[in-house]
């Protein structure tokens, strides 16, 4: 099924040459704008589409593989699709992550999405209108045939379906919105100032304030009730 999905889209339009290698760098496809990339195998390859309510995408993915001569055994594939919060969708159709034989000369995959809703409850995760994201990459192999050159023709069908059940609209699509920083220039360093002259002979007494009337006026008072205390207590020495 898939294989002949991926022959009509290359019939239908131009075909996009780049895969990204993020999020951020998804290569944008389209049902009549497939993509055929050159890459190796441990790569992982990005591919960005937009969605409308009531469409069901479904992507698939066709590798053609090294040599079988230059591979040490089986290699795991999987395809992923992700929304624009980046969750990830479940297929409910297609090979998603196929195991090919070290003979094998290709492989095929596929992921067909559920119909895209234009509203739901944000904890049902449902598809919902925006903008969706395609990874494709080799999960498991001998680690001696990573880097090895492969070709993958990638191509994306979105039939339109019913959305009548849906009792509301999203407000926004779910788009990725990507904000870059700017380098601030560098900024003059502030010159230290010079610290102020004191007299050396009074730095080391703090500064005059209401603690010193207190401390005073506690010691004066302490003074007097301690020569009051001790008229009192001392003994009166008798004359003979």
């Amino acid at each position: 099924m898939y294989p002949v999905i991926a022959a009509a889209a290359l019939l239908l339009g131009s075909t996009s040459g780049s895969a990204g290698t993020s999020f951020l760098t998804a290569a944008e496809v389209a049902p009549d704008r497939p993509a055929q990339v050159a890459a190796v195998t441990g790569d992982y390859l990005y591919w960005s589409f937009s969605a409308t309510a009531g469409q069901q995408p479904t992507v698939s993915a066709a590798v053609t593989l090294p040599p079988a001569a230059d591979r040490h055994g089986a290699q795991a594939w999987t395809i992923e699709v992700f929304d624009g919060l980046r969750r990830r969708q479940p297929c409910v159709a297609g090979e998603q992550s196929p195991v090919v034989t070290a003979d094998a000369t290709d492989v095929t995959l596929g992921c067909s999405l559920r119909q895209v809703r234009s509203w739901a409850e944000p904890s049902d995760g449902d598809p919902l209108p925006g903008t969706y994201f395609v990874r494709l990459s080799s999960t498991e192999m001998p680690e001696q045939d990573l880097g090895l050159p492969v070709k993958v023709n990638l191509s994306l069908v979105a039939p339109k379906g019913d959305t009548g059940g849906d009792q509301g609209t999203l407000a926004a699509p779910l788009n990725q919105i990507n904000r870059p920083g700017s380098v601030v220039a560098d900024a003059p360093a502030p010159e230290a100032s010079a610290a102020p002259e004191t007299d050396s002979s009074s730095s080391f007494l703090p500064d005059f304030s209401s603690r010193w009337i207190w401390t005073t006026g506690g010691g004066v008072l302490a003074a007097v009730a301690g020569l009051t205390g001790f008229s009192f207590t001392r003994r009166r020495v008798r004359r003979a």
